[in-house]
């Protein structure tokens, strides 16, 4: 069976125990590893490593010894509770084993685990789990997570009062950060407000937010609000050599546009309009220069245009990202001018 989006995330916080195994693949290693912690976690509960109720192999380990999967599920504990058996960095040429240890598996024995890496739609092992009767297949691909995904990060960081313009921050944030940078970055917002009941407010979330992602990324709207298109071009390859994602920028991009046209719309004048938006102050006065020069029209466009380019970069075009991105930026600057 093949699970995708929210029902797979609801999948992965809550599996069920009835069914043999369980396969998560993707090219992200660090966003695998993140949902077959939940999914292990959900199973055998918080001390079911200490009970010894999971049991790890490597694709290595099972490529050198076939049985040991097998083994593994048939094992009794020596602690009453559901047990998982774990292969981590699986791959096709294991798919036969690992459908013996299926075909095999009985109600009680332990549930299998595997992950792998990215596989094609042809794989033998992607396959061999999404046509088994028993057997859940989900792919974890690069894409931002759902809000439902968000909040139940943030209820398990112990964050339940959230201001509605820091959900939306939060939903930006997750966007642009790893996975693992994101619950890194969630983990120290709770700490920031543990013992603190009021909500959580788009400075708290601003204020904890990776600085590197804000001040770089800011440099380079701010030179495309201003009509710089010389000066796009050096901070585009500064921002490219420190790793930053073609839709990082785009979503940040969008997110200061679309300010800047919410206060343009303002009928007691940009200005005004800038110091209602929630924005970091540090940035409000040169923010209300900008919505007053482009105007109405001119913002609408290049949020069409940004809009044209999230979807590009999310699709299957082989377009490479930061050219795209680069180009639409140059663009936007460019009908400014």
């Amino acid at each position: 069976m093949i699970l995708k989006g929210a029902e797979a995330a609801r999948y992965c916080a809550k599996p069920d125990p009835s069914r043999a195994g369980l396969l998560l693949f993707g090219t992200d290693p660090m966003r695998v590893a993140l949902k077959r912690q939940e999914a292990i976690a959900a199973l055998i509960g918080p001390e079911g490593e200490g009970e010894m109720r999971l049991s790890r192999m490597s694709g290595g380990d099972l490529r050198k010894d076939g049985s040991l999967l097998l083994d593994a599920i048939k094992a009794v504990g020596f602690f009453p509770g559901p047990r998982v058996s774990f292969v981590e960095e699986a791959t096709d040429g294991l798919a036969d084993t690992i459908a013996v240890a299926l075909k095999d598996w009985k109600p009680g024995d332990a549930m299998i685990v595997v992950t792998a890496g990215g596989l094609v739609g042809k794989s033998a092992l992607k396959t061999l789990f999404e046509k088994h009767p028993s057997a859940v297949c989900i792919g974890l691909y690069d894409e931002p997570p759902s809000r439902e995904e968000i909040e139940d990060a943030l209820k398990k960081a112990g964050l339940a009062n959230i201001n509605r313009e820091a959900m939306n921050d939060l939903t930006t944030l997750a966007r642009a950060l790893d996975p693992g940078e994101f619950r890194q970055t969630l983990e120290k917002i709770a700490l920031y407000k543990f013992g603190d009941v009021s909500p959580l407010t788009p400075a708290d979330v601003a204020a904890m937010a990776p600085a590197t992602i804000e001040a770089e990324v800011e440099d380079l709207i701010d030179a495309v609000a201003e009509a710089r298109a010389p000066a796009i071009g050096p901070l585009f390859r500064r921002l490219a050599g420190q790793g930053t994602l073609p839709v990082t920028i785009c979503i940040q991009a969008l997110r200061h546009f679309r300010i800047l046209h919410a206060a343009a719309c303002d009928p007691q004048g940009p200005g005004v309009g800038i110091q209602k938006a929630r924005v970091n102050f540090k940035q409000k006065d040169a923010m209300g220069r900008q919505a007053g020069q482009w105007g109405v029209r001119a913002l609408e466009s290049s949020i069409a245009v940004l809009l044209e380019t999230d979807l590009t970069l999310r699709s299957a075009s082989r377009t490479p990202g930061m050219a795209l991105m680069e180009r639409a930026l140059i663009r936007i600057a460019m009908t400014r001018r």
